[in-house]
């Protein structure tokens, strides 16, 4: 069963709307700028020229309308893993590459995008349904590669699928969870080689 990469809050208003669209634009602008917590719905709703009580037609809270700008956010980061994965012939070449481009995204992220970053990082420590989702789609993909991984006989049988899976995503943590990262940036660099290695030695038949 495919699991959706991330959740985004419904809308009060017509999915389609323009109104919804600009508010989530401009929301992405001011969070850029000034960060999730400084920015409030008037703030918004001003930069848009509209009324802070027609914005709360198309979302119920500020959470709503950063719920969506995160979705957006981390649904970028699992399309690039997806693709990076896609790309791999071999399901221990996939684990490499995955490894190695959830620490990059998310690096990158951290660095050029920093308040952006902080939404990401603040939805993880509220649990927001986007940074479940997203660390359920990541935990799936990784599913995926140890299951196939197994299927052709790279990898070994005999450990459980999920106490497996569970492990490596586990030691994936520091650099999935946006809140964990910022803790883990001077190891960033060599960790996606040395933590693969680590992981593909313990799958080895």
């Amino acid at each position: 069963m495919i699991v959706t990469a991330t959740s985004a809050p419904p809308s009060r208003g017509p999915a389609d709307h323009s109104v919804r669209d600009q508010t989530v634009k401009a929301a992405g602008e001011h969070f850029s700028r000034y960060g999730y917590e400084k920015t409030t719905v008037s703030d918004l709703a001003k930069s848009i020229g509209f009324s802070k009580a027609y914005i709360y037609k198309f979302f119920d809270s500020k959470q709503a309308i950063g719920e969506a700008i995160c979705s957006k956010t981390l649904s970028e980061i699992v399309t690039t893993v997806e693709g990076a994965v896609a790309s791999a012939t071999t399901p221990t070449e996939k684990l490499r590459r995955m490894f190695k481009t959830l620490v990059t995204t998310g690096v990158s992220l951290f660095f050029n995008d920093r308040k952006l970053y902080d939404v990401a990082a603040y939805a993880a420590g509220e649990q927001w349904p986007s940074a479940r989702a997203y660390c359920e789609r990541i935990k799936q993909i990784l599913a995926e590669i140890v299951r196939e991984g197994r299927e052709s006989g790279e990898f070994e049988r005999k450990t459980p699928l999920d106490e497996t899976v569970q492990a490596i995503d586990l030691v994936l943590q520091p650099y999935v969870n946006p809140l964990l990262l910022q803790y883990s940036l001077d190891v960033a660099e060599a960790a996606p080689a040395q933590l693969s290695n680590l992981v593909l030695r313990s799958l080895a038949r």
